[in-house]
């Protein structure tokens, strides 16, 4: 269960969050709504780690998962669907050496990869059983569909992502939120830049 009890925020001198209090129990579905520059993101940094309160406590499970949606999306080469997930870190890192699309767009080498190198057949077998634990082995699938349901078609799963408008990228970064395994999903305004039938 997520905590808040009497926290303070102060941002560039001005007061966001004041003798706030709240208790969101797991399972529950929270909107958090204001007007633009009351702290709704604000809060979210705070909920991800990013931010330390001034004054009052926070807490939240030890070791939850949390995903949220990307406001930004930069314009790359790779797929729409090979986008989506790399969403999936973990996935990405347990792989093959495959180019994660982060901000330092760095080349990584596999887990996998690296054991099947070294000869570590032990490891190897414990890799491959994490695999199917995090579902990698129908991940693809599960990106395939979760972008049809966005709208996009079976050609625009393999068209870059540089060349879909604001709206589109958005309906990525949505369905890179939604592909990833979490205790929490942060949905930061994730309509932005949709259109109604999004």
């Amino acid at each position: 269960m997520i905590v808040a009890s009497q926290i303070e925020l102060i941002r560039g001198g001005r007061k966001l969050l004041d003798n706030a209090s709240a208790t969101i129990h797991p399972g529950h579905k929270v909107g958090l709504v204001g007007k633009n520059g009351c702290g709704k993101s604000t809060f979210f940094a705070l909920v991800r780690g990013e931010l330390a309160i001034d004054s009052g406590t926070f807490s939240l499970p030890a070791g939850w998962q949390i995903a949220g949606v990307a406001q930004e999306t930069p314009a790359l080469d790779c797929s729409a669907l090979e986008y989506v997930i790399d969403g999936d870190k973990e996935f990405r890192s347990l792989e093959e050496g495959r180019i994660i699309h982060d901000s330092l767009s760095r080349k990584c080498t596999g887990q996998l990869v690296q054991a099947e190198q070294d000869d570590n057949g032990l490891l190897v077998a414990e890799l491959h059983g994490r695999l199917d634990t995090i579902g990698a082995y129908s991940i693809r699938a599960r990106a395939a569909e979760l972008l049809h349901g966005l709208g996009f078609s079976d050609e625009q799963l393999g068209s870059p992502v540089r060349s879909f408008s604001g709206g589109w990228r958005m309906r990525l970064n949505l369905a890179q939120a939604l592909l990833c395994r979490s205790d929490l999903l942060l949905l930061d305004e994730p309509t932005n830049h949709l259109d109604l039938d999004a």
